[in-house]
């Protein structure tokens, strides 16, 4: 079988990988505790669900708009209004399948071959792919945790060419947790403007943040930023809605256009009864306080992490502010002997811990950074107690 060059140019999901990979050995009857969930641990909200009842009830399962109902685009709105102090159209906005979804189709319809777009590293893992997909460059800046994991204004100058067309940032960050404050993000909006960019904000994990840290929309800066903005979003991570498949993004008329043409010929709308939910999602009552009781829950299994990486020799860790992934460096290991064999990246660190604590993490090269685990803390306190035992124990059995 010939496949098309496209599908040759990217990689599976090592996140995707990792979690089927620990799924596989628990079916076999293995103990493995995992750390690669991308998804809140919670089950999602009770007057969501019943929302999505209703609308069964009421019949609301046919096609809807392609680029998602007036409903939800008004709650979407409201949403936007409420938290971020931005001001958006019904035709500024699309709903798709997953915020996931709404990055991919605004590659397809902004990028082309000889465009380049520039990723700091560490990165969500897909948002490279989704640019080669696209025909498009990848160009990746590396950021370290001296930094907080962020790109700073002079590194973005640096990297910018005559075919660059568009910045990714990602605030709250997967994998590291980090996220840009009010003047980092100004800073870097007088580069952008300067050089005329679009800027893909991926704000999926807004709400979950601690420590009194405030989350700042780059488009919320000034009008002209705004237009020069995508903004991303979804109900997946905030409300605990992964498997509904509901994200959106908001942006000029014309980007809204040319996905909603992209997506009327791919996946059509969103499904009805996840759109009706969502409405719900974000203009309940209820949410607010929902959301809360999950970032408390993950500030305490943070808390717990950060407390274990600081007892365990040769591993440091950035404290994220934000999300529900924590990043430690295991670089310290590095050259360590575990049977005859000698440990030198992520990988080798990640085989180790599976096959000798039974514990699965996700090695730091799929996110652009090889020094790095991601240990993902949307599991429960007794699994983190449990598997980070398991790591200490497991590391004391290495040899220099």
């Amino acid at each position: 079988m010939k496949f098309a060059q496209r599908i040759q140019n990217i990689q599976p999901s090592m996140t995707l990988a990792i979690s089927a990979k620990a799924q596989s050995l628990k079916e076999q009857g293995i103990d493995v505790i995992g750390f690669g969930a991308g998804e809140p641990d919670f089950a999602t909200p009770e007057n969501i669900k019943q929302a999505a009842i209703e609308a069964i009830q009421n019949n609301e399962t046919h096609y809807t708009n392609v680029s998602g109902t007036n409903a939800l685009k008004d709650a979407i709105i409201e949403k936007f209004d409420r938290d971020n102090g931005l001001a958006y159209e019904r035709n500024q906005i699309v709903v798709s399948c997953g915020a996931k979804h709404s990055f991919y189709n605004l590659a397809q319809v902004l990028w082309d071959t000889g465009d380049e777009v520039i990723i700091p590293a560490p990165y969500w893992v897909s948002y490279p792919d989704m640019v080669i997909l696209a025909n498009a460059s990848p160009v990746i800046v590396d950021t370290d945790q001296s930094s907080g994991f962020k790109i700073t204004a002079e590194q973005l100058q640096k990297a910018i060419t005559t075919k660059t067309r568009a910045v990714v940032l990602n605030s709250p960050s997967n994998p590291t947790g980090s996220a840009y404050t009010k003047n980092e993000l100004e800073a870097l909006a007088e580069v952008i403007l300067k050089n005329k960019l679009l800027v893909i904000s991926d704000e999926i994990y807004e709400k979950i943040i601690f420590d009194d840290f405030e989350h700042v929309s780059i488009a919320s800066l000034s009008e002209e930023l705004k237009q020069s903005t995508v903004v991303i979003n979804g109900a997946s991570k905030c409300f605990a809605m992964t498997g509904w498949r509901i994200g959106y993004l908001a942006a000029n008329a014309d980007i809204v256009s040319a996905i909603s043409k992209l997506q009327g010929q791919s996946t059509s709308n969103p499904t009805s009864i996840a759109q009706a939910a969502s409405v719900e999602a974000l203009s309940g009552k209820q949410s607010p306080a929902e959301i809360q009781k999950m970032v408390v829950e993950f500030k305490k299994r943070r808390d717990t992490l950060m407390d274990r990486y600081a007892k365990i020799e040769g591993v440091s860790c950035y404290q994220p502010v934000g999300s529900f992934y924590s990043f430690p460096d295991f670089s310290g290991l590095h050259g360590k002997l575990w049977n005859g064999r000698t440990l030198n990246g992520s990988l080798d660190i990640a085989e180790f811990l599976l096959e000798e604590a039974k514990v699965a993490l996700v090695p730091g090269i799929a996110f652009g950074a090889d020094n790095n685990q991601r240990l993902s803390f949307a599991t429960s306190m007794e699994k983190i107690k449990e598997g980070m035992d398991r790591i200490e124990s497991a590391l004391k059995s290495l040899h220099a």
